[in-house]
C-alpha cells in the first residue's frame, strides 16, 4: 500500500518554486453536495471546476495536499492526443468514432490553455515539443506518425526535423531526426495544479485537504463519503485518485499499475547557457520504450526526467544516477550542480489508453493516464462534467475500451511488470 495521507508535497524543485501557499482545512462535519469528488490533482480539479461552472454544488477530498501526487511532480510536458497509439482505440470501436477520439487528444490540449487564460494561472505555459528519435527507425516511425495523422485525420500540424536541424532545438549529437509540434509544450504542473484550485474555489466548490476518504456507500438518495472526522452525501461521486485509489475501489486498482518516474533540475545555468543548451525552449521526449524527457524551466535549470520503474523503491543515488543520464546526452552539463530530485507514479493501464467509465449510474472514475496527464486530466474533467449535466455521448465513447487487469494478482503482478520493463530497456540499448 502506497502511503500518502497527510503529507506535505514532496521536496522538489516545483513545491520550492510553488506560487501558492494556501492551505484547505480537513473535513470535520457531515455536508451535502451534488458532487463529491476525491482526489486533489489535475483530474479532480478539472473535474469540480467544470461541474461548478455549470451550477453544480461540488466538494472535494484530497487525502494530503492539493497537487500532493503526480499532479504536481510530473515533467510538465503538455502533449496533444493519448499514451497509447491511436489505432488502440480502433480496436474497440468504428473509424467514425476513432475521428472523435483524435479529436478530443487536440482539443484537451485547447482546454488547459483556455483555463490558464480565462483564470490568469501563472504556470510558464510555453509551446513547442520534439519528439526526438534516438535511430533511424524510430526516425521512420515518426515519419510514418507525420504522414498518418496529415492524411487520416487531416491534422497537419507535425513538422519533420531531419538530423541536421535537430541542433535547432537540442544542443546533442545523440539524436538521428525528431517531429516537431508547436501545438504540444510544457507548464509548472504545481502551479497549474495549485492555479486550478484556487478557480475551483472561486467557482463555490468546498476543498478540504488532509481528508482521506475510507468508504463508499449507497444511501436511498445518493451515495455517502466516509471520512475520519465527517461525511459527504452526494447524488453523484466522482473517483479521481488514480493511483492512490486502491483500497476504495480494489476493482479499478487491478486495471492500472502505478510507475514511479524520476526528475532532477539541475542549478540555474544562465540565460546564455541555457539557450545554447535548448535554443528553442521546447519540451523533448525521446522514442524509446524507457524513455528520457526534458526541458528548461522558466529560471534556466534543466529539468531532466526518466527511469521509469515499477519498483515504489527509488534508485540508490537518485540526484547521480539521473545526472548520468542526463551527461549522455548534455555532456557539457558536467559541471552543473543538481539542485534537486524527486519522483512520483503515474498510473499506466495495460493498453496505455485512458481508462474512463462508471463503477455505478452515478459514480464516475477516470484513471490511466500513462504519462499524458497534464492534457488528459483536463479532457477528463470535461467529458465527467458533460455526463453528468445528461450529456454522456463523448464520455462513453472511452467506454467502449476494454481494460484488461494486470496478471499476476496482488503479489507477482510488480514482479512480472519489472521484467517487462527490464526487458524493453534491455531492446533500447540493443
Amino acid at each position: 500500500m502506497l502511503k500518502f495521507e497527510n503529507q506535505a508535497h514532496v521536496p522538489s524543485y516545483y513545491a520550492a518554486s510553488a506560487n501558492d501557499r494556501t492551505s484547505h482545512p480537513p473535513l470535520e462535519a457531515a455536508v451535502s453536495t451534488d458532487v463529491c469528488v476525491i482526489g486533489g490533482g489535475m483530474t479532480g480539479l478539472s473535474t469540480a471546476l467544470d461541474l461548478a461552472e455549470r451550477g453544480y454544488s461540488v466538494v472535494l477530498l484530497e487525502a494530503s495536499k492539493i497537487g500532493w501526487g503526480a499532479s504536481g511532480r510530473n515533467g510538465g510536458q503538455l502533449i496533444t492526443g493519448y499514451s497509447c497509439g491511436i489505432d488502440t482505440f480502433s480496436s474497440f470501436m468504428p473509424e467514425t468514432d476513432v475521428q472523435r477520439v483524435w479529436a478530443m487528444g487536440v482539443e484537451a490540449v485547447e482546454i488547459v490553455k483556455q483555463r490558464i487564460e480565462k483564470h490568469r494561472i501563472d504556470c510558464d505555459l510555453t509551446f513547442g515539443y520534439v519528439v526526438a528519435a534516438n535511430k533511424p527507425r524510430h526516425a521512420e516511425a515518426l515519419r510514418a506518425w507525420r504522414d498518418a495523422a496529415e492524411t487520416r485525420f487531416g491534422y497537419r500540424a507535425y513538422r519533420y526535423v531531419a538530423q541536421d536541424e535537430m541542433k535547432l532545438h537540442v544542443a546533442s549529437d545523440r539524436y538521428v531526426a525528431g517531429l516537431y509540434h508547436a501545438d504540444s509544450g510544457h507548464l509548472h504542473p504545481l502551479n497549474y495544479t495549485l492555479g486550478l484550485a484556487r478557480a475551483a474555489r472561486g467557482a463555490g466548490v468546498s476543498i478540504y485537504e488532509d481528508t482521506s476518504a475510507q468508504a463508499l456507500t449507497k444511501t436511498a438518495q445518493g451515495h455517502r463519503v466516509t471520512c475520519a472526522r465527517g461525511q459527504v452525501d452526494a447524488r453523484y461521486v466522482v473517483l479521481a485518485g488514480n493511483a492512490y485509489l486502491g483500497r476504495l475501489a480494489p476493482a479499478l486498482a487491478r486495471k492500472i499499475m502505478p510507475v514511479a518516474t524520476y526528475l532532477i533540475a539541475t542549478e540555474p545555468l544562465g540565460e546564455a547557457r541555457a539557450s545554447s543548451t535548448m535554443p528553442s525552449d521546447v519540451a523533448v521526449c525521446d522514442c524509446n520504450a524507457a524513455l528520457d524527457y526534458f526541458r528548461m524551466s522558466k529560471d534556466g535549470r534543466l529539468l531532466w526526467g526518466g527511469k521509469a520503474s515499477s519498483s515504489t523503491h527509488a534508485p540508490r543515488e537518485l540526484a547521480a544516477a539521473m545526472r548520468r543520464d542526463m551527461l549522455k546526452t548534455f555532456p557539457q552539463l558536467a559541471d552543473a550542480k543538481i539542485d534537486y530530485a524527486w519522483g512520483g507514479f503515474v498510473d499506466a493501464t495495460m493498453n496505455r489508453a485512458p481508462h474512463f467509465g462508471r463503477l455505478e449510474p452515478d459514480v464516475y472514475f477516470a484513471q490511466g493516464f500513462s504519462g499524458h496527464g497534464v492534457n488528459v486530466t483536463a479532457l477528463a474533467g470535461r467529458l465527467i462534467a458533460e455526463a453528468i449535466d445528461s450529456q454522456a455521448a463523448r464520455f462513453d465513447l472511452f467506454g467502449k475500451i476494454r481494460h484488461r487487469d494486470f496478471p499476476g494478482g496482488r503479489l507477482l503482478r510488480q514482479p512480472m511488470l519489472m521484467l517487462a520493463m527490464s526487458w524493453h530497456s534491455m531492446m533500447d540499448a540493443l
